[in-house]
């Protein structure tokens, strides 16, 4: 048995509020058992494991993955819009100003 010890962050962000918790933990701890090492799963009931994109340092990750030292995991909350859909109806509106305007 293994006793050696990493040390990580698991964060997750809010619109109001961020959450980062500094652990200890065994070093072939996946980013599943990090997150649920963390108590955030009982602070932040929203939390799906099954669902929530996860995360080591902005880089999407499997809930499997074997976390390493000072790794930081990520916990994303699910985009409220289609950032596609939002930059193709900010264009289609910059076109439709544009075509009435020729001051400058």
């Amino acid at each position: 048995m293994n006793t050696e010890k990493i040390k990580i962050e698991v964060a997750y962000a809010l619109p109001h509020e961020q959450a980062l918790r500094k652990l200890e933990v065994a070093q072939n701890t996946t980013i599943a058992d990090a997150i649920k090492l963390s108590g955030l799963l009982e602070k932040y009931p929203e939390i799906d494991l099954t669902k929530s994109k996860l995360g080591l340092f902005g880089k999407l990750s499997k809930a499997d993955t074997v976390l390493r030292d000072k790794d930081r995991v990520e916990i994303y909350r699910p985009l409220i819009a289609d950032p596609k859909e939002v930059r193709k109806k900010r264009a289609e509106e910059g076109k439709v100003m544009k075509k009435g305007g020729g001051d400058i």
